[in-house]
């Protein structure tokens, strides 16, 4: 008796089967994949800083110390072979905006429709916040000197 045949996927799995397949058996790909899928294409975007809210990131370290997740601020709802995506993320200042949400979505879309085989229903983006170039990552001297002529 063949059960993959007629059990269903385990919570948070879900089932990516082909119409063209001919060999019997079953593919499971499990939501953490399909974030990582979105977590890694997020990021390499460009203008993107990192992916989540602030709180987020602390909470995601915290998780990736203690279970090896690593991915933050991206959620999936999965229905059969569709994906809906809501991503959150830091931009780089000076990006426009617009632009690295339109990038997002699109890296978004290839991967998980190239690598994972769902369709992609939307991909919502929220700019949680933007990272502002840090006095330390340019040169600038943090006191200048100046000389006093007091004649």
């Amino acid at each position: 008796m063949n059960l993959s045949s007629t059990t269903s996927p385990p919570a948070g799995a879900s089932a990516a089967e082909p119409a063209s397949a001919t060999r019997p058996g079953r593919t499971i790909i499990d939501d953490s994949v399909v974030v990582k899928v979105i977590d890694v294409a997020a990021r390499d975007v460009a203008g993107v800083h990192a992916l989540g809210t602030g709180g987020q990131r602390a909470l995601g370290a915290i998780r990736e110390a203690i279970a090896g997740e690593e991915s933050v601020g991206v959620s999936v709802r999965i229905e059969d072979d569709r994906v809906g995506v809501d991503i959150s993320l830091v931009a780089a200042y000076p990006v426009p905006l617009p632009q690295v949400a339109a990038d997002v979505r699109s890296a978004v879309i290839a991967a998980v429709e190239g690598l994972v085989g769902f369709q992609v229903t939307e991909v919502n983006v929220t700019f949680a916040d933007l990272h502002l170039p840090d006095a330390d990552d340019e040169d600038v001297p943090e006191h200048s000197e100046r000389s006093v002529d007091r004649s």
